[in-house]
């Protein structure tokens, strides 16, 4: 008899057990689950969560949306790659950043343009853990698209240049069958390039300085603008040097011979023109296994009697004149090797084509019904009048003409991604 007493009350101790754990983890909060991370990407100019006097990339003045996401229950992190450096370069800076270790851009790749193989190391990882268990949904902007679909390419298919270059000490992201990636969302991306290349050489280096003027003005100023911005061109031996200030360290990127052919193929502005995002689009797969999602925007409207596009009154004003200049541009008949830019590529965001931000040329594409399906652009539809800057929360917070607010936007789609198998 006593043993059989003991029998029953070791099993209902173990009822006891089993029925607390399970009402313990069906109390957990959405937080505490150990849910896919969402990764932001920056675009072309962009800049990490302690540059820029503070002011976050992702959010903009007294903004953080990777901070919004955490305290929703989405996990988030940023990385922070080259703002002006190839998509190439880019997209094997976020890998290292979110997996740990030292950057190597890859033995053929380095050779074919003239830098350096590896760049710096990140001994502490972004992410604890991020392998085809436990994949990543990426949220870009700008250049940040063609950056994050690089990035799928090289981690599913890797890289038959660098496997025969270095064999078996072939670098883990050029190796490739690592279905990582869940879902790829693109802002406002130039996945056909964007005319604002152009001559748009010199253009990089205004815009820089304009954009980290600014944003100085709007944070309690500043007279020496130091220690705020990095282009991170270590590869190319231009790695910013102690307490030098943004101005002389621009002056210093600008006489390097980086900008010069051949090395210019190896940068953004490359990529990013019509004819760089081809070549691209040449050889970068769009994923069957990935979710992918395009969100446009425009912040022009077409004059009828001319047939340009004209920057709206909501357009920030220190993009007012390229997209004027942008929105009267074409070069229907161009020289050899140049794309044929006709008028449908005059309305614009003041830095990207909007008709670019839908899909690579020659993917399968559809305006997204609720329904998400794999291997497919999936169009979120173009936010009328809200320029380049404003899905990220930089330029407003709010725009007063459609009711919009970026904040609302992420944390929809957030959930819409938690969602996804």
């Amino acid at each position: 008899m006593k043993k059989r007493s003991a029998s029953v009350n070791f099993r209902r101790r173990s009822a006891a057990v089993i029925l607390f754990s399970l009402l313990f983890f069906i109390s957990l909060p959405a937080g505490a689950k150990d849910q896919d991370p969402i990764v932001f990407i920056h675009g072309f100019l962009g800049w990490g969560r302690t540059e820029m006097f503070g002011v976050k990339y992702w959010g903009g003045v007294g903004g953080d949306y990777e901070a919004l996401l955490n305290a929703a229950g989405f996990p988030a992190v940023s990385v922070a790659v080259g703002p002006v450096s190839s998509n190439w370069d880019r997209a094997v800076e976020a890998y290292y950043q979110l997996k740990g270790g030292c950057v190597d851009y890859g033995a053929a790749h380095a050779q074919k343009y003239g830098h350096e193989r590896f760049g710096r190391c990140y001994e502490k990882p972004l992410l604890s853990r991020w392998d085809d268990r436990r994949r990543i949904s990426i949220i870009a902007h700008s250049q940040g698209g063609q950056t994050a679909r690089v990035l799928i390419h090289l981690l599913e298919y890797g890289s038959e240049e660098e496997r025969a270059a270095t064999g078996g000490k072939t670098a883990e992201i050029f190796k490739g069958d690592r279905r990582w990636v869940k879902s790829l969302t693109t802002l406002s991306t130039p996945h056909n390039g964007t005319t604002l290349t152009r001559g748009a050489y010199a253009a990089t280096f205004q815009m820089a300085e304009q954009i980290i003027t600014g944003i100085a003005g709007l944070v309690q100023g500043s007279d020496t603008l130091s220690d705020v911005y990095d282009f991170k061109l270590d590869q190319w031996g231009l790695r910013k040097r102690p307490g030098e200030n943004f101005f002389a360290y621009k002056k210093r990127v600008r006489q390097s011979p980086i900008l010069k052919s051949p090395t210019a193929r190896d940068l953004a502005v490359w990529d990013l023109s019509p004819e760089g995002a081809r070549e691209l689009n040449g050889w970068v797969k769009t994923s069957p296994n990935v979710y992918y999602f395009s969100l446009s925007t425009a912040s022009t409207e077409r004059d009828e009697s001319s047939g340009d596009e004209h920057p709206v009154v909501t357009n920030a004003l220190i993009f007012l004149p390229v997209a004027g200049r942008m929105g009267s541009y074409s070069d229907p008949q161009p020289l050899p090797g140049r794309m044929a830019i006709d008028d449908a590529w005059k309305k614009n965001d003041s830095i990207v084509n909007t008709i670019s931000m839908r899909a690579p040329s020659g993917s399968a594409v559809r305006f997204f019904d609720g329904q998400p399906r794999k291997g497919i652009w999936q169009d979120l539809g173009t936010w009328t009048t809200w320029d380049h800057m404003d899905i990220i929360g930089q330029t407003r917070m709010w725009n007063l003409l459609d009711g919009r607010n970026p904040k609302d936007f992420y944390l929809e789609h957030a959930a819409l991604l938690e969602r996804l198998p």
